[in-house]
């Protein structure tokens, strides 16, 4: 989508410095070419150079008329989102990018675009025809080249479902449209672990929690009110960097001051977690959080050692005792990277089962839905290889015995912390009794073990 309008002003204010923007097929093989997924064999001293090491996705493409910048670009589940904001300024110096007030505007657009179109990607004639409505819904979203809606999900594709401005002066802005039918509320507490386990001593293990609070309310009313409690069992971990929805009406300033970045001391704020707040009629995330919980669920160690031609490897799991031993899935995924196909392979399971990729360059170890009595289990096996193709995966980080093992598993109706949500404590201020759906999980998200055989990159030393 193009604006002349911005683009005339955009030679307004930058002047001299403006570059323009080139046609769509040219821009397009420019930003393939930045982004290193055309020609990226080649060093390109302007793009490859260490001087220039890009640290956030704000780039600069070159193209006939010169150095096209900012250009704002992302990948995600397999798509480019890109967009050129617009500079109120000269380009020569280049202002800091915290001055550029079309960057949050683009980012906050293109992230509201990927979000409607990303639950469509495994399905090829859903994606196509949302990318087709996209052209519609951009002339809502963003009509004159200035952003007034991001949330792209809560548009109507089709002009004639394109509702009147709201004439109740109470109804908040960031409620599109007024629910009619019996009152309902889902609440989704969805945390993720990130883990990185070395089984050294002199390396520290790390792992992290992230959690978010997903709502959705179907309440009549231009504004209803609704609290919402989180709440956490006598021993949990206190929630911190907790980051509230702009719908959240009043929070105690408490809250939102605990730190991960301060040591925790008697003081923290440790619930109840209390929300007002007047909902969005789509779904939305009510409020972050991160915690310092004290065990990992799941501890492991790895141990792959070269013999010759073979591949020796050894994996041992261990769950924690507190954690709930019921998955909806469990696996781990051994992946051998800069090798050729598995050719061989002889293994002991004490527990699951083992299959091989199709690729034959990933083993995938199916713990399945529980874990033994014991709460331990392992693989022991031998893994020889063919002669190596282009299709086999490569990784400059895990090279000779560098290797990992990634755990990916998902654990319904739990919380590593601890946190839940109170059904009772719900309080709506509409007429009738409204049906309230609660749910939990918690989700692994980059779960690494490293071989302690061989030197891996550290986050602590």
């Amino acid at each position: 989508r193009r604006y002349p309008t911005v683009e005339v002003r955009a030679e307004t204010f930058n002047g001299s410095t403006h570059v323009p923007v080139p046609s769509d097929s040219a821009f397009l093989k420019a930003l393939l070419f930045e982004l290193r997924l055309v020609d990226d064999h080649i060093f390109v001293e302007h793009r490859d150079t260490c001087t220039r090491i890009n640290h956030s996705s704000v780039y600069s493409v070159r193209t006939e008329g010169g150095d096209l910048w900012p250009v704002l670009a992302f990948q995600k589940s397999g798509l480019i989102y890109a967009c050129v904001p617009l500079v109120e300024e000269t380009l020569e110096p280049r202002p800091p990018l915290l001055t550029v007030r079309g960057l949050s505007q683009g980012l906050a657009l293109l992230l509201g675009i990927g979000d409607y179109i990303s639950p469509s990607r495994k399905n090829e004639a859903e994606m196509s025809a949302k990318i087709g409505q996209l052209r519609n819904l951009l002339i809502q979203a963003c009509p004159l080249g200035t952003p007034l809606n991001t949330n792209i999900r809560s548009l109507n594709s089709s002009f004639d479902d394109i509702q009147e401005l709201p004439t109740d002066e109470n109804q908040p802005a960031w409620r599109s449209s007024t629910y009619k039918g019996k009152p309902q509320v889902n609440v989704c507490i969805t945390e993720k672990v990130k883990c990185t386990q070395y089984d050294k001593r002199d390396a520290v293990d790390t792992w992290q929690v992230y959690g978010a609070v997903s709502c959705k309310c179907d309440i009549e009313g231009s504004a209803p009110n609704v609290t919402l409690s989180l709440n956490l069992p006598a021993n949990g971990p206190p929630l911190q960097d907790i980051v509230v929805h702009h719908c959240v009406t009043s929070v105690d300033p408490a809250m939102l001051l605990s730190s991960s970045v301060e040591p925790l001391d008697d003081s923290v704020y440790s619930g109840p977690y209390k929300f007002p707040f007047i909902p969005p009629s789509d779904s939305f995330n009510l409020c972050y959080y991160t915690s310092q919980v004290p065990v990992p669920p799941i501890l492991g160690s790895y141990q792959l050692i070269e013999e010759g031609s073979q591949l020796k490897i050894t994996v041992n799991l261990k769950l924690h005792e507190s954690i709930k031993n019921s998955f909806e899935y469990c696996e781990a995924h051994i992946p051998f990277f800069n090798r050729g196909p598995v050719a061989q392979l002889e293994y002991k399971v004490s527990y699951g089962q083992l299959d091989l990729s199709r690729e034959k360059s990933l083993l995938v170890w199916v713990i399945g839905q529980k874990f033994p009595k014991s709460l331990e289990v392992s693989l022991t096996g031998t893994v020889s290889f063919g002669t190596a193709g282009k299709e086999h995966p490569t990784d400059y980080v895990c090279t000779g015995n560098t290797a990992y093992v990634k755990l990916c598993f998902r654990i319904p109706d739990f919380t590593l912390t601890g946190c839940y949500v109170d059904q009772h404590s719900i309080q709506i201020f509409v007429p009738g009794k409204p049906k309230i759906t609660a749910s939990r999980e918690l989700i692994s998200s980059d779960y690494y073990i490293w071989n302690s055989k061989a030197p891996a990159p550290m986050v602590y030393k």
